[in-house]
């Protein structure tokens, strides 16, 4: 069973959950609104698939305090379908996206969580550090110099606020204050209204009109395959990053159909397909969220926000939001991975640095993932490949993996080495992997036997 009510998932941590979703829910908005700008879809509508996305995740979600919504990764899979098809082919390859995810989850594809390395990990939460950071860097271009204040003040308040009040998350004083600045002040500060149309209507359940043909699914299919991967590693990453935070542990099987359940659940209601987000995550934990609740109040104060309260929405400065999500980006780097640069392995380093390249550069964390993996298993066959022979007086000690690499290496080995000078030839450690290897070690040993004098000893 998917929904979960448990008491110990839900209850105990009651204040700093409320405090923490609310928080969230504000910051959600110009990550959404940037996500619908993207797209290409109106900014209402991913507001709204970012509520149901975050209320279904938060009761059947494998990860308490997480936040899912309609993430930017997402949406520049989405450009190429809304804009040469349309909207409802979008909603369609939602929907499809959710059916395959739920499927994947049914037969186990988190298990693959366990082929990605530490150093990919570093590389992907750091990686997403710095597309957080950049992405309010780009928003400072040609802006006011009150904007950088507000921006400067807004992060200097993020790290001196908790010293002082314990109690209350330093985000939501942020954007209390600056909001209470926007709304009774004259000074020139964008807001939230500025970023996008906000008009719309409370979504409701209804099917894609599309011809449903082999030619449509032919057109939807590979974008839901695209957001499939992209939404499920992204969520699988952040579980373990929240895990972290929080010292307890997800459950990633339960994560994958509960992602596939939202994205069902969002296409219906005619919005686009979602996935967990970092940033906002960690803004929920920083805030306080740990539990589901966290997440149910994210969904609902952001309802709330759109339904009754969209004039004060609208008057929150991006300035604050901004400075907030920097103050995440610092946070969600791991620094440790640099500080610790020296005393780590050549190889980690390496996948870890290319990683971050990749995601950097591409802006796509599939890609990043899947190169940073293809890279450590390069590596690691490498690694693998070097057999140990040690020669003492006229014995030979061969140690370690025999494979279709390793082979050619003793091949090599033996054609150089004088037999008449070893005595005994001992093979107990090394492990036979392959067919190639066999029948490579077959010819060395028959080689061997034409030196009766020399033991060998298997196995």
């Amino acid at each position: 069973m998917l929904l979960s009510l448990r008491k110990d998932e839900w209850f105990g941590n009651v204040k700093d959950d409320v405090l923490g979703g609310v928080v969230t829910s504000i910051a959600l908005i110009p990550e959404v609104i940037g996500f619908a700008i993207i797209a290409g879809v109106n900014p209402i509508t991913a507001l709204f698939a970012s509520v149901s996305t975050a209320v279904v995740t938060s009761f059947t979600g494998g990860r308490p305090g997480m936040v899912s919504a309609a993430a930017g990764s997402m949406a520049l899979i989405m450009v190429s379908i809304i804009k040469n098809h349309g909207i409802e082919y979008m909603i369609a390859a939602t929907v499809l996206t959710g059916i395959i995810q739920l499927v994947l989850g049914y037969l186990g594809i988190h298990k693959l969580m366990k082929f990605i390395s530490k150093p990919v990990m570093l590389g992907f939460v750091n990686a997403l550090a710095i597309l957080i950071f950049m992405a309010q860097i780009q928003q400072l271009v040609n802006v006011t110099t009150m904007t950088y204040v507000v921006v400067g003040v807004s992060i200097l308040f993020m790290f001196f606020l908790p010293k002082i009040f314990k109690s209350i998350p330093p985000a939501l004083i942020v954007i209390i204050l600056t909001t209470l600045i926007s709304m009774f002040s004259s000074i020139n500060l964008q807001t939230v209204g500025d970023l996008g149309d906000m008009t719309g209507s409370l979504p409701t359940f209804s099917i894609p009109t599309i011809p449903f043909t082999i030619e449509t699914l032919l057109i939807i299919l590979p974008v839901s395959l695209g957001l499939t991967m992209v939404g499920l590693i992204e969520s699988l990453l952040t579980l373990p990053l929240v895990d972290d935070m929080t010292n307890t542990q997800g459950n990633s099987h339960r994560e994958v159909k509960s992602q596939g359940l939202a994205n069902i659940v969002t296409g219906f209601l005619g919005g686009p397909a979602g996935c967990a987000m970092i940033g906002q995550s960690v803004i929920n934990v920083k805030s306080g969220g740990k539990k589901r609740l966290s997440t149910l109040v994210a969904g609902l104060s952001l309802l709330l926000l759109i339904v009754f309260f969209k004039n004060t929405m609208i008057q929150i400065p991006t300035a604050a939001l901004i400075g907030i999500m920097i103050t995440v980006s610092f946070e969600t780097f791991d620094w440790q991975s640099i500080k610790n640069i020296k005393q780590t392995a050549v190889s980690d380093v390496l996948i870890m640095m290319t990683t971050i390249l990749i995601v950097v550069y591409t802006h796509n964390l599939a890609i990043g993932i899947f190169v940073g993996v293809f890279l450590n298993i390069i590596l690691f066959t490498i690694e693998i490949s070097k057999l140990t022979i040690n020669q003492n007086e006229a014995t030979l000690e061969i140690k370690g993996i025999l494979f279709f690499v390793s082979s050619n290496y003793l091949i090599e080995y033996f054609k150089k080495i004088d037999l008449e000078t070893i005595d005994k030839i001992d093979f107990t450690d090394l492990k036979v992997f392959d067919e190639t290897s066999k029948s490579v070690l077959d010819d060395v040993i028959k080689k061997i036997e034409h030196k009766k004098s020399t033991i060998l000893i298997m196995k």
